[in-house]
């Protein structure tokens, strides 16, 4: 009887060292092993007005190369994830284990977005290329930075907002807020602008809002960098005898049309108080986001008596500079007959 027992009692204790050894290899594969297959690291998106955990498992199964589903599934139920879902931008990275993922999630653990913009001529343009890259609606976007009330908490108006915004690389969570994201992008511009920044912007009797309206005409006129100097001395020229701007790319942004090719007598004649060849002065905005390097071009611009800039009529880019009206004519006179030759009308 004693053998019996002991016998039975061997294979009990070898039954439940065997489960518990099936119990503890379910554990592992839950917990541990690679249940992600990818050669580059993925990203998921979970929205704050739609946490749905099972379009979570979707796009892990269809877009993150999860090996087994389910076996993510049973681990985030143990852990309560499915009822506290945060939102966010959350790496999914090669041979990610279920445990690591889940926890990344649970916490809020999110990758940061790079956020970039440049090129940017209008506000909408702005919205929209933030819109695209975060969580925030464009519509919350625009709303407040249209808003004259709202741009003039930040030192700004509607019309001269673009100028808060310095094109660079800016790391923020995708799930930033509208003013979340403005609060940064003030932060940034107050950075930027620097002690050494708001001497030379003083020295040219212009406030740093004044300084960016100018370098976005000088960033519109010429698409060479090294003549954005060039330019902005040729502008200032031009501002401190009192003489209108006559920037081209003002009209085109009265307009409406940057496609316009060649400016008419017509299109001077458009009232928009961007129109430089109407009003002197300045326009009363940026007419596009200027870039850094404009900005400092301008700070920084080049000392010398031009007074006319006229494109070259080789279409390089680049301009002839005249400092008289009659050499300005001549220059005129060629690209003008560039023009017609090619059919530009």
């Amino acid at each position: 009887m004693k053998k019996i027992t002991k016998k039975l009692l061997s294979i009990g204790i070898i039954i439940i060292t065997a489960v518990g050894a099936v119990c503890g290899a379910i554990a592992y594969g839950l917990l541990y092993m690679p249940n992600f297959k990818l050669s580059e690291t993925k990203y998921v998106y979970i929205y704050e007005d739609h946490k749905d955990f099972d379009a979570l498992c979707e796009e892990l199964r269809d877009s993150a190369g999860c090996r087994h589903i389910d076996l993510f599934r049973i681990l985030a139920g143990f852990r309560e994830y499915p009822g506290n879902m945060k939102s966010g931008r959350f790496a999914v990275e090669p041979d990610m284990n279920n445990h690591t993922l889940l926890n990344r999630l649970r916490r809020g653990q999110q990758t940061p977005v790079r956020l970039t913009f440049n090129n940017i001529r209008l506000l909408g343009d702005l919205t929209a290329r933030l819109s695209d890259q975060l969580m925030i609606e464009e519509d919350d976007l625009l709303s407040r930075l249209g808003d004259d009330e709202y741009s003039e908490s930040l030192g700004f108006n509607a019309a001269t907002i673009k100028a808060m915004f310095i094109p660079n690389t800016y790391e923020v969570y995708w799930n930033i807020s509208a003013d979340k994201l403005i609060e940064r992008m003030k932060r940034e511009y107050d950075a930027f602008w620097n002690e050494n920044r708001l001497a030379k912007a003083g020295e040219l009797r212009m406030s740093p809002v004044e300084v960016s309206i100018l370098a976005s005409v000088v960033e519109e006129e010429t698409t060479v960098p090294d003549e954005y100097p060039v330019v902005a001395g040729l502008y200032i020229n031009r501002l401190r005898r009192g003489m209108p701007l006559q920037a081209d790319p003002t009209v085109k942004y009265a307009v409406g049309d940057f496609s316009l090719r060649r400016i008419l007598n017509k299109h001077l004649e458009v009232e928009s108080p961007y129109n430089t060849y109407l009003h002197e002065g300045l326009p009363p905005g940026p007419i596009r986001v200027p870039s850094v390097k404009g900005i400092d071009a301008v700070l920084n611009y080049t000392k010398h008596n031009y007074l006319y800039m006229c494109a070259k009529e080789d279409f390089s880019g680049r301009h002839n500079f005249a400092v008289t009206l009659s050499e300005h004519n001549r220059n005129a006179d060629k690209y003008r007959a560039e023009l017609n030759r090619r059919g530009i009308r």
